[in-house]
């Protein structure tokens, strides 16, 4: 019963940047359902386009056991269910598990004897058992390791980046009975090439996913405020951490604005279940403030700069280039650029945001942003590249000053220019 059947049906629950792949990769080599509740997203698939653009047309057409839909019966036959729904956070910052329940729920009702539930969805540790599992066992009407069994395996999709992908990043897995951690890490040691990592527990999994993205957040945050004083003291941020990265042990952090649906969500799912157990968590929650107020301080700066050249903030106009929470990608889940500009707004300032990477329905839909198609010439009473896109890097400083009026201010946050190009740099 715990062994890995070489006929079983796998259904994949959410079809976003982490399940759309996972679905394609095991769709080439066994029956997948790829299941998603947004019929336009089902659509799209069906006609083998995939607009995260994770996946190519040509990938998607290799899945040839794939199938997609929006119907819970097509998921009838599966034995294996792997969930990859997102887990946000509220605007309280408190994890918010409402798409994970209801996914749980949906799995419940379809339960079997034998099956097992993998949850890929960052997580802080014992959700899986402690708040899906009732959920499972509340709908199916089964008993948690004897009728039915679960798993984890923690997502590490880098969006954008096509070189570390599902089959090329070491997977951790985990299972809630040696037999199943075996069949759990067996599975993905189909797809994945270079090999997993088997955690002796499903909470040790879900603690090492939370804390990738906690370990990183809290570097950033101090690269960040080792900003905020050479800024005071008048010292070129980008040249310090140049000149310390000789040393060949200094981690290679930038300061910049720290969204995505990781590395600006994770450490709160850690923080909350830290302070639900009675222990408050002073770094990380430090770290987190000060990286959450980087949107205010770029703005500030901005405001300073503008009214030493004599140029009137109250009104103003300001470009915008980029919206994405990272470059070369389409992903506005979390982007803290929207921070920007609704600080901007606070100043009475007109914002246009370009970017040629986003869907304008998406923008508008998610912040009320309505991006404009190409930015006019002698507009701009301040420019921010605010994302390292590859189509700002090729126009360059001439390009993107053009934008500009006679006057304006230049304010580079992702060092895509060099420190004489730009007027202003984190």
């Amino acid at each position: 019963m715990n062994q890995l059947a070489p006929n079983a049906r796998i259904g994949i629950i959410g079809l976003g940047y982490v399940g759309l792949p996972l679905a394609v990769e095991f769709g080439k080599k066994r029956s997948v359902v790829g299941f998603d509740i947004n019929a336009m997203r089902v659509a799209e698939l069906k006609a083998g386009h995939d607009q995260t653009l994770e996946v190519s047309s040509e990938e998607l057409q290799q899945a040839t056991h794939l199938q997609f839909s929006t119907h819970t019966d097509d998921l009838k036959a599966c034995s294996i269910f792997i969930v990859t729904v997102p887990t946000p956070v509220d605007e309280y910052k408190r994890p918010d598990l409402s798409p994970l329940i209801a996914a749980s729920a949906t799995i419940g009702k379809l339960l079997k004897k034998g099956d097992t539930v993998i949850y890929e969805s960052t997580v802080y540790p014992g959700a899986t058992e402690e708040d899906c599992v009732p959920v499972l066992e509340k709908h199916s009407g089964l008993v948690f390791n004897i009728d039915f069994f679960a798993g984890y395996s923690p997502e590490r999709v880098n969006p954008g980046d096509k070189t570390h992908r599902v089959t090329t990043i070491k997977k951790v897995t985990s299972g809630s009975t040696p037999e199943i951690a075996d069949m759990v890490d067996a599975l993905y040691n189909e797809i994945v090439t270079v090999g997993t990592h088997k955690a002796p527990s499903i909470k040790v999994a879900e603690a090492a996913k939370v804390i990738e993205n906690t370990q990183r957040d809290v570097n950033i945050a101090l690269i960040n405020e080792l900003a905020l004083i050479f800024n005071k003291l008048d010292i070129d941020t980008e040249a310090v951490l140049q000149a310390a990265g000789t040393k060949w042990n200094f981690l290679p952090f930038r300061p910049g604005l720290v969204g995505g649906h990781c590395i600006g969500v994770d450490p709160y799912y850690l923080t909350h279940k830290a302070q639900a157990i009675g222990y408050h968590p002073e770094i990380i929650l430090a770290g987190r403030r000060l990286n959450d107020s980087m949107g205010a301080y770029v703005v500030t700066q901005l405001v300073k700069a503008m009214t030493k050249r004599l140029i009137h903030v109250h009104g103003a106009r300001v470009l915008v280039m980029g919206l994405t929470f990272k470059e070369n990608c389409p992903d506005l889940r979390n982007t803290r650029v929207v921070d920007i500009v609704n600080e901007l707004r606070e100043y009475d300032v007109q914002a246009d945001v370009y970017d040629p990477w986003i869907s304008a329905a998406e923008a508008q839909h998610e912040y009320g942003i309505t991006p404009i198609e190409q930015p006019p010439s002698d507009t701009y009473d301040a420019i921010i590249v605010a994302v390292a896109h590859d189509q700002f890097k090729a126009m360059g400083a001439p390009a993107i000053r053009a934008l500009g009026k006679a006057s304006h201010v230049l304010f580079d946050l992702k060092y895509v220019l060099s420190k004489d190009e730009s007027d202003l740099r984190l």
